[in-house]
């Protein structure tokens, strides 16, 4: 079973690394290009979108760059984003606002996008179905989110040192799967579904390295069962150890992750 995810951890987390996210989120600057690809053929000139989840912006910013008609709407849980991407793009409008519950009235935009959140959503048909309520019929729904086998050697190195140290797994997120991608949008009612799968592989010096990283940009565990705190010396240490032997690379350790990539239009009301 999924552990819960403390909002308030979540968004004290994002909200203080705005000002350095974009320094160290080299994977989800990746996203973001791939996404605003994807989205082309299918992207309104004109219209108002939502971007949840936004972040410094980044997504909008593009999206304004190659649309400039559009007109941007900003909305993150972590206010410190809020106003890091509001601060970047001078015509947009931006609130505070989670996925699940979104502050805007039936059928009132033309386009909702979202580049690496909705992983950290646990109530997924519930939040494609926000999504779909605020969308205008034929309206273009696009995402990119973080699928389960992101870290994948993190998660079993950990596993496996937990088991040697005695140390909890319980608190860890796990993510989406495609399936269940698929069915939430089906659930929501979202119509002409695409989905696509990308794996995008980064490298580190240390375990270390990738655990700062993580830190920087807010990707920490926001478990309501994370302990607080660092773990014991010996199971980061055993951890690392196991990381860099089984998965190192010319001195390197490897970081995976997978990304999936949706688009899909409202249906007919």
């Amino acid at each position: 079973m999924n552990a819960a995810l403390d909002s308030r951890r979540l968004r004290r987390n994002f909200s203080s690394s705005a000002d350095r996210y974009d320094h160290h989120a080299l994977v989800q600057k990746q996203v973001v290009t791939h996404l605003v690809e994807l989205m082309g053929p299918r992207c309104p000139a004109k219209g108002t979108f939502l971007d949840i989840g936004c972040g410094t912006g980044t997504l909008s910013y593009e999206l304004c760059r190659a649309y400039p008609r559009l007109q941007p709407v900003l909305s993150d849980i972590a206010h410190g984003m809020t106003l890091h991407s509001r601060s970047r793009i001078a015509k947009s409008l931006a609130v505070d606002a989670a996925a699940e519950s979104l502050p805007f009235a039936d059928q009132s935009l033309d386009m909702v996008c979202s580049s690496s959140v909705y992983q950290w959503v646990l109530d997924l048909p519930g939040a494609f179905s926000e999504s779909a309520r605020i969308l205008r019929e034929g309206g273009l729904f696009a995402f990119a989110l973080f699928g389960r086998d992101t870290l994948w050697e993190l998660k079993t190195a950990y596993r496996q040192a937990a088991k040697i140290r005695g140390g909890e797994t319980g608190h860890l997120h796990e993510l989406p799967d495609m399936a269940t991608v698929q069915q939430s949008l089906t659930t929501a009612g979202f119509e002409h579904i695409e989905l696509q799968r990308q794996d995008l592989i980064e490298y580190h010096g240390e375990v270390t390295d990738l655990l700062r990283s993580l830190k920087l940009i807010g990707a920490g565990n926001a478990s309501s069962n994370a302990p607080r705190g660092l773990a014991s010396r010996s199971l980061l240490q055993e951890m690392t150890n196991i990381y860099r032997q089984r998965y190192g690379q010319a001195g390197k350790i490897p970081a995976s992750y997978e990304v999936v990539y949706g688009v899909a239009t409202a249906p007919a009301r």
